[in-house]
C-alpha cells in the first residue's frame, strides 16, 4: 500500500516537473520572439523600406512570370493547330490571344 502511494506521488512529481520544463521552454521561445520583434520595431524605417522593395520585386516577378506562361501557352497551342478536330478551335484561340497583345 505504501509503495503504491509512493509510486503515485512520484508520478505526480514527474508530471509536474515535465509541465514546468515545458512552460519554461515556451517562455524562452516567447521571450526570444519578443526580443526580435522589438529590435525590428525600433527600426521602423528599415522595416518599411524592406517591405516596399519586397512588394516591388513581388509585383515585377509576377508580371514576368505571367508573361512567360502566356508565351509558353501560345507556343504550345501553335503546335496543335494542324490537328483535324481541334485545329480550328486552337487556331481561333491563338488568333484571339495574338490580337489581344
Amino acid at each position: 500500500m505504501i509503495k503504491k502511494t509512493i509510486k503515485h506521488i512520484q508520478t505526480k512529481i514527474n508530471k509536474t516537473s515535465d509541465s514546468v520544463k515545458d512552460s519554461q521552454a515556451q517562455g524562452a521561445q516567447r521571450a526570444m520572439l519578443e526580443e526580435l520583434f522589438n529590435d525590428y520595431y525600433l527600426q521602423r524605417s528599415k522595416v518599411y523600406k524592406m517591405n516596399f522593395f519586397r512588394g516591388i520585386f513581388f509585383g515585377l516577378g509576377s508580371v514576368l512570370g505571367g508573361t512567360v506562361v502566356v508565351a509558353i501557352v501560345i507556343s504550345i497551342i501553335s503546335l496543335f493547330v494542324n490537328f483535324p478536330l481541334i485545329g480550328e478551335l486552337l487556331q481561333n484561340t491563338q488568333n484571339s490571344l495574338e490580337q489581344s497583345q
